[in-house]
């Protein structure tokens, strides 16, 4: 699904990336484990381009190659192809959780009923029946992940690219995020790509790509 050679990145005289050629496959949990300043956030934005890779780099999707893409249409495509799971939840403290949940889809011009429908279904799915109506303050922590779960669904993307997606929850939450992954993989065929430090997340992932100092180590 995801093809990505010679990915290098520098900031200033830091060079994170170092040259790295790497294949996301579809319908599977990949984990991308390393210690700090490994490089691991920097590869996991250029996939999921938020960040370009320096001179020579390329990122193709299915054949597309997306750091060839305009703005305009690099924002579209993001939109419709790429789910995004952050270490701490990003919800809009000023919208409700099923308004938070659609949003994606009204950006790309779904309709106001159906965006809706779409995003109350995600949450019942996601156990948080009941909760549309509530605005992030008003939930758990495991609650509001759980609905930045649902709003990178919206869309039916081809992968969730994930970072630290479970790092700031208890241990209970972080095993309940950690099997709605797996379920979701097989319910909606959904690939994940996923930065963690979480040994028990990494263990049970259908791939594990190990970095460290800017390269690939191994891939098991």
């Amino acid at each position: 699904m995801i093809t990505a050679r010679n990915i290098r990145k520098t900031f200033g005289n830091l060079e994170v990336l170092k040259g790295i050629d790497i294949d996301i496959e579809p319908r599977r949990v990949t984990a991308i484990v390393g210690p700090s300043g490994a490089g691991k956030t920097t590869l996991l934005q250029i996939i999921g381009t938020l960040m370009t890779p320096d001179r020579g780099g390329s990122v193709l999707y299915d054949g597309t190659e997306v750091t060839a893409l305009g703005d305009s249409a690099l924002s579209r495509f993001r939109n419709l192809n790429i789910g995004f799971v952050f270490q701490f939840h990003r919800l809009l403290p000023e919208f409700t959780l099923v308004e938070n949940v659609a949003m994606p889809a009204l950006i790309a011009g779904v309709g106001r009923d159906e965006a809706f429908e779409r995003a109350r279904r995600l949450l019942e799915r996601l156990d948080l029946k009941g909760r549309d109506s509530h605005k992030p303050y008003e939930l758990s922590g495991g609650e509001c992940q759980r609905g930045a779960v649902a709003r990178a669904l919206i869309n039916n993307p081809k992968i969730i690219l994930a970072d630290e997606p479970s790092g700031s929850l208890d241990s209970q939450n972080r095993t309940r995020l950690h099997k709605l992954f797996f379920e979701l993989r097989d319910e909606l065929e959904t690939g994940f790509a996923i930065v963690t430090h979480d040994e028990s997340l990494a263990s049970d992932a259908d791939v594990v790509i190990h970095m460290a100092d800017g390269k690939i180590k191994s891939i098991i």
